[in-house]
C-alpha cells in the first residue's frame, strides 16, 4: 500500500486579483502562505511518512511545498520539479481580469474556455491538453514510486491536479468539469498495489 497526497498551491496574487494565471510565475499572497502552513500542519498530524515530492516549475506551487515540508519537519526530502505539472496554459487570457474578459468575449464564450474539456482559449491549453502532458509524466515518474510502496506528495495546480484526479478516480469528461480543487487543502489517497483507491480523505 502507498499514499498519494495532492496539494494545490495556496492563494496566489492573481487568484486574489481574479486574473487568469496559467504559466505566469506569480507569488503567493499572505493568505496563501498561511494556507500552506495550515496544510503542512494537517499533513504532520496525519502521520504520513513521505519519501519524496514532486512539484511544478512555478513558484506558487514550490513555495507551498517548501512551507508545508517545513511545518512537517521534512525540509530535506527530495523534490523533483517539472513543467509537466504546471497549471493549464491560458494563452491570450493570461494576465486578464476574468470579469473584464467576460465583458470582452461574452460570458458564454469565457465559460466554454474555462469549463469545457477540449476547447482551449486562443493560443492556450484545454484541460485535455493539460492532461496530455501531466498524465504521461505521472505514469512515468510518480506511479513507479507509488508502486514501490512509497508515500508521495505532489504540490501543483488546479488543472494539472484535476487531470490526475480524473485518471485516479476514473471520472468522465462531464464529471471532471464539476471538480474543483481548493487551494492548499490536501487530498489523500490510500492506494493498493495495483494503484486502485482504497480510501480518499480530504484534510480540512
Amino acid at each position: 500500500m502507498s499514499t498519494l497526497v495532492l496539494l494545490r498551491h495556496g492563494q496566489s496574487q492573481w487568484n486574489l486579483e481574479n486574473k487568469f494565471t496559467g504559466w505566469v510565475d506569480v507569488p503567493l499572497t499572505e493568505k496563501g502562505i498561511e494556507e500552506a502552513h495550515r496544510a503542512g500542519r494537517l499533513l504532520r498530524e496525519s502521520g504520513i511518512s513521505f519519501v519524496r515530492c514532486f512539484t511544478s516549475e512555478l513558484q506558487r506551487a514550490q513555495e507551498t511545498l517548501r512551507i508545508a515540508l517545513q511545518e512537517m519537519g521534512l525540509s530535506d526530502l527530495p523534490v523533483t520539479r517539472n513543467e509537466a505539472l504546471n497549471e493549464r496554459h491560458y494563452g491570450d487570457l493570461q494576465g486578464l481580469d476574468k470579469a473584464e474578459t467576460a465583458q470582452k468575449y461574452g460570458d458564454e464564450q469565457v465559460h466554454i474556455w474555462r469549463r469545457s474539456y477540449d476547447i482551449p482559449p486562443p493560443n492556450g491549453e484545454s484541460l485535455k491538453d493539460t492532461a496530455a502532458r501531466t498524465l504521461p509524466y505521472f505514469e512515468k515518474q510518480i506511479r513507479p514510486c507509488l508502486d514501490a510502496g512509497e508515500d508521495i506528495l505532489v504540490a501543483a495546480h488546479g488543472n494539472s491536479l484535476r487531470s490526475i484526479v480524473m485518471d485516479l478516480e476514473k471520472l468522465s469528461r462531464d464529471e471532471v468539469l464539476q471538480l474543483n480543487i481548493a487551494t492548499a487543502v490536501p487530498l489523500v489517497y490510500a492506494l493498493d498495489s495495483n494503484g486502485g483507491i482504497l480510501q480518499k480523505r480530504i484534510l480540512e
